[in-house]
């Protein structure tokens, strides 16, 4: 079976059996001899900044010396990006082999794409003989499939408004989803989360006697510089003061995202008697390896790539795009999925928008080019409308100056589609 064959076919046989229990997972692992106990390592929920943050724990394990597996989804192209082992994607071959050794088990239990993806993340990860795994939650946390990994470490990123007919329609219930990956006595590193969300996650932390280190009260980050260089940070947790910290990510959030990064990872190193050192931090903080967010493809002219994909991660990219530029108007090849709220998503990116050329992409939930274009023009934005995301980004970089600034996104979909279409012009 050859790649695509094999998406085809994972993609139709099994993405309609989505259901969100954790019966078949358990007995569907159960079947697979339990892989996801061999290991520890951290388990990672939120709205946005999950990923990040997943791709900073890896780097600073890596730099430790510590064998890790990182498991990551969706896939910007390539389904192989979903499985890390010591930093480096996995060949196909070996994926489908593991596919191929336990599908009558996943018929078995009619599991879905994302519990086989997962599935084979950790048989994957226990074959490998791994130190650590870096764990992100696909949906919500309680019901997740990944939820029946048991970590060192837990952390909750941010918490708004996303996935509301899966998962509710408010923060309040989105909150609760997500506190469902807390463990008993497993300490917990929270983001930027406040108010009714905070008090619910708290709660539950209690409840399971889980210590809760909070961003702003036990763990603080300052940026103090943001370019396409990347951010620039200081950090404070316990007696670790870490000065002008430089990391390859760009966007003031990005500070926070890799404070609760590093704040896991002490308190991992701590129940292991790991001796976090400075330098190799500093190393693995210019080392991270995550495409897609706030990402520099080009600086001439510059393309920044971001997988913004509501309205909490817009807001966060346009205060980003203030930030490196403040009194410019910039060009945007932009495509939102359907269910989004684009019309509020579309009315920030207006805000820092000369030019938006916009396209549907290929998820079947996307947005159709002219309901965004329809979107933007409320705006008084020029909008050019385009059947894909290709012949957009195509059109805008052929129509670029060496001075102009094109942002892509809109989707993970987007952004993935935006790649291509650069490696393939440029």
């Amino acid at each position: 079976m050859q790649y695509q064959e094999f998406l085809d076919h994972i993609y139709q046989r099994y993405s309609g059996n989505v259901k969100l229990e954790l019966g078949r997972m358990q007995g569907l692992l159960q079947d697979m001899e339990s892989p996801q106990t061999k290991y520890g390592g951290f388990h990672v929920a939120g709205t946005n900044g999950k990923g990040s943050v997943c791709a900073c724990l890896e780097a600073l394990a890596l730099a430790h010396g510590l064998r890790t597996g990182l498991n990551t989804s969706p896939h910007l192209i390539n389904y192989t990006e979903r499985f890390r082992i010591d930093g480096q994607e996995l060949p196909f071959p070996a994926i489908l082999e593991k596919f191929h050794k336990y599908e009558e088990l996943f018929n078995k239990w009619d599991a879905s794409f994302f519990e086989i993806t997962t599935a084979i993340a950790f048989s994957l990860f226990a074959e490998a003989g791994i130190d650590l795994a870096v764990m992100e939650v696909g949906l919500g946390g309680r019901l997740d499939a990944t939820n029946l990994f048991v970590p060192d470490i837990a952390a909750i990123t941010t918490i708004a408004l996303d996935h509301i007919k899966t998962l509710g329609g408010t923060v309040e219930i989105i909150a609760a989803e997500k506190a469902g990956i807390i463990k008993d006595h497993v300490p917990l590193v929270l983001g930027d989360i406040q108010g009714s969300s905070l008090a619910i996650i708290q709660k539950v932390a209690q409840a399971r006697q889980a210590p809760c280190y909070l961003y702003e009260q036990d763990w603080k980050v300052t940026a103090s510089s943001d370019s396409t260089a990347g951010i620039c940070f200081d950090y404070q947790f316990k007696d670790y003061h870490y000065l002008q910290l430089k990391a390859n990510l760009m966007g003031e959030h990005q500070a926070i995202n890799l404070g609760q990064a590093l704040t896991a990872f002490i308190l991992y190193c701590e129940k292991k008697g790991i001796q976090p050192d400075q330098e190799r931090i500093r190393e693995a903080l210019g080392r991270i390896n995550w495409f897609g967010r706030m990402q520099v493809l080009s600086l001439n002219p510059t393309v920044i790539i971001d997988g913004a994909h509501n309205v909490h991660g817009v807001q966060a990219l346009v205060r980003s795009l203030n930030k490196v530029y403040p009194d410019r108007k910039l060009v945007f090849v932009l495509s939102i999925l359907a269910d989004k709220n684009y019309d509020e998503m579309i009315r920030m990116i207006c805000t820092k928008a000369e030019k938006v050329y916009v396209a549907q992409n290929s998820s079947d939930r996307a947005a159709s080019a002219e309901d965004q274009q329809k979107a933007v023009a409320r705006y008084q934005v020029p909008a050019i409308a385009f059947p894909s995301v290709d012949e957009a980004f195509k059109a805008a970089f052929d129509e670029a100056g060496p001075d102009s600034v094109i942002v892509g996104g809109g989707s993970l979909f987007t952004v993935g589609e935006i790649i291509s279409a650069f490696r393939r012009y440029v």
